[in-house]
C-alpha cells in the first residue's frame, strides 16, 4: 500500500513560482506519478506525469512553464511551477499509478493512490 503526502502549495502573485511536492510511504521507483488539479467548479485535469523513466508529458496549458521530476532514492516527486498565472489556481493533487507501462499516463481514472491535494492560489 501507498500513501501519498502533497506539500507546497500557498498563495503566490501572477508570474511567480512555486514548488509542490509529493512524499510516497512505500517504494514507488516503478511507478507513473502525475500531478492533476481541479479548479473553483471545475473537473479534474491532468498537468503532467513522469514515468519510471523519467519520460515526462505535460497539458499543453502548462508547457514550458512546468516541470515535473522525481527523486527515488526520496521516494518523492516534485512539480516546479514557473510564471504562474491566475488560472492555474486551484487544489493540485499527486497521484500514482503501478502499471509503469500503460500507455497513457493522462486518464485520472488509471491512477491507483493519491494525496490529499494542497491549494495553490494564483492573485495579486
Amino acid at each position: 500500500q501507498v500513501q501519498l503526502v502533497d506539500s507546497g502549495g500557498g498563495l503566490v502573485q501572477p508570474g511567480g513560482s512555486l514548488r509542490l511536492s509529493c512524499a510516497a510511504s512505500g517504494r514507488t521507483v516503478s511507478y507513473t506519478m502525475a500531478w492533476f488539479r481541479q479548479g473553483p467548479g471545475q473537473e479534474r485535469e491532468f498537468v503532467g506525469a513522469i514515468r519510471w523513466s523519467d519520460t515526462t508529458e505535460y497539458a499543453n496549458s502548462v508547457k514550458g512553464r512546468f516541470t515535473i521530476s522525481r527523486d527515488d532514492a526520496k521516494n518523492t516527486v516534485y512539480l516546479q511551477m514557473n510564471s504562474l498565472k491566475p488560472e492555474d489556481t486551484g487544489a493540485y493533487y499527486c497521484a500514482a499509478d503501478r502499471d509503469r507501462f500503460r500507455a497513457t499516463m493522462r486518464r485520472a481514472e488509471e491512477y491507483e493512490y493519491w494525496g490529499q491535494g494542497t491549494q495553490v492560489t494564483v492573485s495579486l
